[in-house]
């Protein structure tokens, strides 16, 4: 079995070009749109589409960078929600749907706490984070993604087959006649 080993990332286009194929993991079902489109001032990695019509930014970081995608992030979002109406005219076959918004994916080899609290205080819907890590796997190189806030719920395990059988409850009996309880024809009328 070939040895497993981090590695540098490979030039950026080949970086994203393999996050844009892993994308999936993070945002299931989106569909990039485009990629290193320019921005508010600087270029947006992917923009893609979620299936549910909102727009996922996505803006790529190296070490370091995290706290910075931050706040590239939240311009970039304020940048492409203001023109979302507008994709629309150009391309309704699309899907946006600007009423589902915009939400931010920052990805960086790490992230430190700082950035995580940033983001989190936006709201899981709003901004998502994720490292990314660079593998060597034999001869081929490969790129691990995990989303820290924002991702997909996790997949649910289903419980293990029970091997438990329930026992059936007999039925309750108190031995008592209506006799015993003193009660009148009248009194027993009313729990029938």
């Amino acid at each position: 079995m070939p040895e497993v080993t981090l590695t540098a990332p490979p030039p950026r286009p080949e970086l994203l070009r393999q996050l844009s194929v892993r994308l999936d993991e993070l945002i299931p079902g989106a569909r990039v749109l485009a990629e290193r489109i320019l921005g508010a001032e600087s270029r947006i990695d992917l923009v893609a589409l979620e299936p549910t019509g909102r727009v996922a930014l996505v803006l790529v970081g190296a070490d370091g960078e995290d706290l910075e995608l931050v706040g590239r992030g939240l311009a970039q979002r304020a940048w492409v929600q203001a023109r979302l109406g507008d994709w629309l005219q150009l391309a309704p076959h699309l899907g946006v749907r600007p009423e589902a918004g915009v939400k931010i994916w920052g990805i960086c080899p790490s992230i430190r706490p700082e950035a995580v609290a940033a983001a989190a205080e936006l709201g899981p819907d709003a901004f998502g984070m994720a490292v990314y890590r660079c593998v060597h796997n034999g001869s081929s190189m490969e790129i691990l993604v995990e989303a820290l806030i924002g991702g997909p719920p996790p997949r649910a395990v289903p419980p293990p087959p029970s091997t438990v059988h329930p026992i059936e409850a007999p039925a309750f009996r108190t031995g008592l006649a209506d006799a015993d309880l003193g009660l009148t024809t009248e009194e027993i009328r009313e729990f029938e």
